[in-house]
């Protein structure tokens, strides 16, 4: 009897002496500045073909393969989100340093009121497509915005962000992968 006790307490002991471990490890990976992160399995691989809207122009489809040779950020955004408004003088700032053409992507959004958002806060946008259904969007794993997305000249995509563009994204994630495709200053 007392030798099964003290084989209780001996798995208890492992199991709580397991549990503590687990905590200390959510604790300590918890502090990891890209804890946010969220991979992508685009990075590495072509981007998702598609063609689209013109928010400017609705009449005109944009495909994927007229924008190759250049690389360009996918800036996802809708008059709906309020993080879109937040990280909008970021994008707009990236924008007018004319380093990469910056795509607006309009997603589920009304065409008037996506208008008068830009109209409101500025359009820095080299060109802005339309989603208006969300089913492109699909394809390039998005799930919210913002979003946004860095393709290279030969339609690869280098590097995603989940949540607003911020200036420290700005100078630690995404200035560090215009450099590493060569996009000079």
């Amino acid at each position: 009897m007392a030798a099964s006790r003290n084989l209780a307490a001996v798995v208890i002991g492992v199991v709580f002496l397991g549990l503590v471990g687990l905590l200390l490890y959510g604790v300590l990976v918890s502090d990891r500045a890209d804890r946010e992160a969220l991979p992508s399995p685009l990075i590495g691989k072509p981007a998702p073909e598609f063609s689209l809207p013109v928010l400017h122009e609705p009449g005109r489809l944009v495909s994927s393969a007229e924008l190759l040779g250049q690389p360009y950020l996918l800036n996802v955004w809708g008059s709906w989100c309020p993080g879109c408004r937040v990280e909008h003088p970021v994008i707009t700032r990236i924008a007018e340093t004319r380093r990469v053409r910056v795509i607006g992507y309009n997603w589920k959004d009304e065409h008037a009121d996506a208008l008068r958002w830009l109209e409101q806060f500025g359009n820095p946008y080299w060109l802005v497509l339309v989603d208006y259904d969300g089913r492109n969007a699909i394809d390039w794993g998005i799930y919210g915005a913002p979003e946004t997305f860095l393709v290279d000249a030969q339609g690869i995509v280098r590097w995603k962000h989940v949540g607003p563009v911020d200036d420290a994204t700005l100078e630690n994630s995404l200035m560090p992968a215009l450099d590493a495709i060569g996009v000079p200053e």
